[in-house]
């Protein structure tokens, strides 16, 4: 690990953050705990709500954490293809008994007050999705002492986080779960993604600064594999997302290892931008059809996906996951994050006896 890192976490172990509610105070608190870096998701919530959490985790660790922030969307949504998607949902409304969303609730996700608060009472670390903050934004997290991380899927996306003025970079594979961090979502390059290890080796030789790396990670292994590729640190996500500090809903943690969710598909369906998730009813059904529409397919959708959740249906659900799903382990997490450091010095042990 670099030293910046070092100085965040005694191993090299990242959990990343997960919007919709995986990654509370208290998953983040017991990683962080355990010798890894927890992270806040502060997408998708209110910039009191983000505090509120922000507090509550301070409360429950006296270690480093960090809070991730999504950046504000360029309005760049056709309004007649949401409405076509809108009319497509009609059913799901019905069978559901939930109105549809407004998809113009709002596109910038409060990220200037999240900002002020960040920059006014400061974290440890803040990391950023959907895009590069200015380089103001990134000089002012300096000055305060935050350590910033932006999110890339490409050695260019990592040239633009260097020039601004960012820390680290966390360089994110096709195979992760969730959102793909692209920085802007271009219907044209749909399912061109690159895989973490060549990713890894790309923007290595494309920028100096530090990786972390993310998608499809489940094993100490796997980490060994990253980091041996040039990562600094890995950032796993799915593998979390099953712990019992985890605050996913009961039923997207049981379908992470139900036979019936074998395989995963990048997918609109639920938001409007490329996410990985569960291939589920709702996925096949209205994914070939969702518009390019991130966050009007969101606000869109939100009713009905909580509507299937209070239902027990996870058919109508986002299932977010990675490619490495099935191998997700219900273990504490600061079980979790110590059985990964023995699997990662297992690995590391055996590629030196391999080598000499």
């Amino acid at each position: 690990m670099s030293s910046a890192l070092t100085d965040l976490c005694r191993y090299p172990i990242v959990q990343a953050p997960m919007a919709g509610g995986a990654s509370c105070p208290q998953l983040a608190a017991a990683v962080s705990d355990a010798g890894g870096l927890g992270f806040l998701a502060a997408g998708y919530k209110t910039a009191d709500g983000m505090y509120q959490e922000v507090k509550q985790i301070r409360g429950l660790t006296g270690q480093p954490f960090g809070v991730n922030l999504f950046m504000p969307q360029p309005n760049t949504a056709d309004p007649a293809a949401v409405g076509v998607y809108r009319h497509q949902l009609a059913g799901e409304a019905t069978w559901y008994e939930t109105p549809l969303g407004d998809p113009d609730s709002g596109r910038d996700d409060g990220y200037e007050a999240k900002l002020a608060i960040l920059l006014d009472d400061p974290v440890p670390v803040v990391s950023f999705t959907f895009g590069c903050p200015s380089r103001n934004v990134l000089d002012s997290f300096a000055k305060a002492g935050t350590f910033t991380v932006v999110t890339v899927t490409t050695p260019e996306e990592a040239q633009a986080a260097q020039w601004a003025g960012a820390d680290a970079v966390c360089v994110q594979g096709v195979e992760a779960g969730g959102h793909q961090g692209t920085h802007r979502d271009d219907p044209a390059s749909e399912g061109a993604g690159i895989g973490l290890l060549s990713l890894i080796g790309l923007v290595r030789e494309a920028v100096r600064l530090p990786v972390i790396a993310t998608g499809g990670l489940m094993r100490g292994g796997q980490i060994a594999a990253v980091l041996a590729a040039g990562a600094g640190a890995a950032q796993l996500g799915t593998a979390f997302l099953v712990c019992p500090e985890s605050g996913a809903n009961a039923l997207h943690k049981q379908a992470m290892t139900n036979p019936l969710f074998v395989r995963t598909e990048l997918t609109r369906a639920f938001s409007g931008r490329p996410a990985r998730g569960l291939v589920n009813r709702f996925m096949r059904e209205h994914g070939p059809y969702a518009p390019a529409a991130y966050p009007q397919v969101h606000h869109l959708t939100s009713g009905l996906r909580k509507a299937a959740a209070k239902a027990g249906d996870p058919q109508g659900m986002a299932l977010w996951a990675g490619q490495g799903h099935t191998m997700a382990r219900e273990l504490p997490a600061g079980q979790l994050v110590e059985v990964l450091v023995a699997e990662l010095d297992s690995a590391r042990a055996a590629l030196a006896l391999g080598g000499s």
